[in-house]
């Protein structure tokens, strides 16, 4: 990759302020603004290969769904990643476009930095496959990476919040190496914590509120059939462990993708 992340967003460039606009530059990214329409988006890509693209799922002359369907099926093309943008917030809408290929769905209003910082991460997940000086850093094998975020949003846990990327990044570790599982706090949380320059402890409460996001909005026939004893009995929600170990051990009784 360039040292510059290139960036390709749907969206009039005056929409952004002055100050936001060199919030770009600061980040390490090189945007390039297009019309809020999917046959430009498409010329674009072709034109501008950048390494994300940010769109509305909704635009004139194809949607964000048409977009990433098309650039799918191009043989031979390099696919970027697709980040959609949204007003409404709703797990259809969002469970629809990650379905499609997005990995990432985002609410409006939101904040530029924050924004660019999630995206950073997903950088992160797609293109490190090197270990770091202390511990191991899992590349993220697509198809599994796929299925593991599949079951995350059917489960109802919500793209936009850290814990998200944290279980998504400790079901994989997991279904890699089984054994992690009986040493969450010791492995697993500084594992993660190492990849999204975090800490342990943050690691740890994020996934614990993910999981409660998830219990509180997510479809109750879905989490039935992944919990059911907890859901059939008073303990409540599975702990992070349990979570996790369940969703792993699924992955891996099925003999799928297993790296």
């Amino acid at each position: 990759m360039n040292n510059k992340i290139k960036v390709l967003i749907a969206e009039e460039a005056a929409q952004f302020q002055t100050g936001e606009k060199d919030i770009f530059a600061e980040k390490g990214f090189e945007p390039q603004f297009c019309d809020k329409n999917g046959n430009r988006v498409l010329e674009n890509i072709n034109t501008f290969c950048p390494d994300v693209v940010l769109m509305d799922m909704f635009m004139s002359g194809l949607d964000g769904v048409g977009v990433m369907r098309t650039i799918r099926e191009a043989n031979g093309t390099q696919r970027p990643i697709f980040v959609i943008i949204s007003g409404f917030d709703s797990p259809m809408l969002e469970r629809e476009a990650l379905s499609a290929g997005a990995a990432y769905y985002v609410i409006k209003p939101f904040r530029t930095a924050d924004l660019l910082e999630r995206i950073s991460e997903l950088i992160t997940c797609f293109y490190t496959d090197q270990p770091t000086q202390n511990s191991k850093i899992y590349s993220l094998d697509s198809e599994l990476e796929m299925t593991v975020t599949g079951i995350l949003h059917q489960i109802g846990v919500p793209a936009h919040i850290k814990g998200y990327h944290y279980l998504r990044y400790s079901i994989i570790m997991s279904v890699k190496q089984p054994e992690i599982i009986n040493a969450v706090t010791k492995e697993l949380y500084p594992c993660v914590a190492e990849k999204y320059v975090t800490t342990p402890s943050r690691v740890e409460r994020a996934i614990r509120h993910a999981i409660e996001v998830a219990w509180d909005r997510g479809d109750v026939d879905v989490l039935n059939s992944y919990f059911g004893y907890t859901i059939h009995n008073s303990r409540g929600k599975p702990t992070n462990s349990e979570f996790i170990a369940m969703i792993s051990d699924r992955l891996r009784l099925k003999n799928k993708l297993i790296a």
